[in-house]
């Protein structure tokens, strides 16, 4: 099988601006969009009293995401992705007016937001590995980590921002004005999009079949990953981890407002924010690391655990706010550095279908997390650390402490223990960590990494070969 990895077109050379654009529009919506989600969060709690419909609410939007991915790859790698994002964000606004409607007849439910929540996911499937795909086509490869890590702070931005935000925009103008912002933002996102020119990768690829199907394109995203044991070995350890990630963030909310009002969650979510923005910075000056990324992944995410045992440690808005920062400072240098090896290892035309598959079985145990997470807190670790409860005697009430909110405290301490041994697992695999040497790149700078490249492309889709 052979692959052509002339990927660019020379009249278009790649550089940081057209991304930069997007980036921006991008974030504005989604700062939108948090201040909808912000408010949503406090209502669903404030309206039931229990972590079970959050996580219900987590589970609604992760499911569709999963299930579509692999046919969203498909599509993407088939049609125009500039395209696809827009008409994903344009589902996006629809989904906001529904809220809209909901909320100015007040009419609003907690299953309308399990429902919406499951359709913004179904659009939000496409709407990500086209843009992950496209990243590639438009930013040059030694700035891929620097770009991702931009990404990272654009989050790390509207974590600190949206709750400000909408701690002011509620005395002044409620949730209907809200709303209406977030509608607004939507035009910023889509103005961006149609004002950019984003390249399409040249269907240059043998996959082996001359008759392509969406049910193929899948088979042969999983095939890719499967044929490089290092690859797949990284992303079922990304599926562990981020069970142990959502199993606890799905709690957050619920760990503060056990003890705390939404403005000290509030704060919380700001000390997250700003210690997403730093370690985005970071990054973002930086680039990363030429070499070892995946060491740098591992490592940071090991570094990461901390931070949640300490957010166990007491029903405090300081200490949990302390172990947000440390736990989220590490997340965009894992984040960036990741996707830098993931663009540069996988040709250009393939990546739709392979990113699908690489979301799909990484967040492939999300939705268990989700579903146990509420009845976790609720019917097994809240009721053990009451008074008089089960473990109300035990070494971890002299822990974390006793009484709301210490079941889920424990529920933290669990996830880092986990963090922390997974990733001591998967650095023990030399295939994961040498998985950088033993894979060649799949794109380059100039010509003159082309016609090296192009010497190794009867290699890139046969079986990695064995470590020694």
């Amino acid at each position: 099988m052979k692959i052509n990895n002339n990927q660019s077109n020379p009249s278009s050379p790649k550089n940081m601006t057209t991304f930069l654009v997007i980036w921006v529009g991008q974030f504005v919506s989604l700062v939108g969009s948090g201040l909808t989600g912000f408010g949503l969060s406090v209502w669903i709690y404030t309206q039931t009293g229990q972590a079970t419909p959050m996580a219900i609410t987590a589970l609604a939007y992760n499911l569709p995401r999963i299930l579509i991915s692999p046919i969203a790859g498909s599509i993407v790698d088939r049609f125009n992705r500039k395209l696809i994002m827009v008409l994903a964000d344009t589902a996006a606004f629809f989904v906001t007016l529904a809220y809209g409607a909901l909320i100015y007849t007040d009419s609003l439910q907690v299953w309308h937001i399990y429902l919406l929540a499951a359709v913004s996911s179904a659009f939000g499937s496409f709407q990500e590995p086209a843009y992950r795909a496209s990243i590639t086509m438009m930013v040059p490869k030694k700035q891929l980590a620097r770009a991702a890590g931009i990404q990272q702070i654009g989050s790390a931005m509207q974590m600190i921002l949206v709750p400000v935000l909408a701690g002011v925009l509620y005395g002044l103008i409620g949730f209907r004005g809200i709303i209406i912002i977030d509608i607004v933002t939507y035009f910023f996102a889509i103005g961006a999009l149609i004002w950019a020119h984003i390249p399409q990768p040249e269907q240059v690829t043998d996959t082996g079949s001359e008759e392509r199907s969406m049910l193929k394109d899948a088979f042969f995203g999983w095939r890719y990953l499967r044929e490089r044991p290092g690859l797949i070995s990284l992303l079922l350890y990304f599926a562990v981890v981020n069970f142990f990630l959502s199993l606890s963030n799905v709690l957050s909310a619920p760990l503060v407002l056990s003890f705390g009002t939404s403005t000290e969650m509030g704060l919380v979510q700001m000390a997250g924010g700003a210690a997403m923005l730093l370690g985005g910075l970071v990054i973002g000056a930086w680039g990363g690391p030429k070499t070892k990324r995946v060491w740098g992944v591992i490592l940071t995410i090991f570094l990461s655990g901390f931070g949640f045992f300490i957010m166990g440690l007491r029903p405090s808005t300081w200490v949990i706010g302390v172990g947000q920062f440390i736990f989220l400072i590490f997340i965009p240098v894992a984040a960036a550095l990741s996707q830098a090896v993931w663009q540069v290892k996988i040709p250009a035309d393939l990546q739709g279908r392979v990113f699908a598959i690489r979301a799909m079985i990484s967040a492939s145990i999300i939705p268990l997390a989700n579903l146990i997470a509420g009845p976790l807190a609720d019917r097994v670790f809240e009721p053990m650390m009451r008074a008089g409860g089960a473990l109300s005697e035990s070494f971890l009430a002299g822990l974390v402490g006793v009484g709301p909110g210490r079941g889920i405290a424990v529920i933290y301490l669990i996830s880092a223990v986990f963090l922390w041994a997974s990733s001591v697992v998967i650095f023990t695999y030399p295939r994961v960590r040498n998985l950088e040497e033993e894979i060649p790149d799949a794109i380059a700078d100039d010509p003159e990494e082309e016609a090296v490249l192009g010497e190794i492309g009867d290699q890139v889709l046969e079986p990695v070969p064995a470590a020694d």
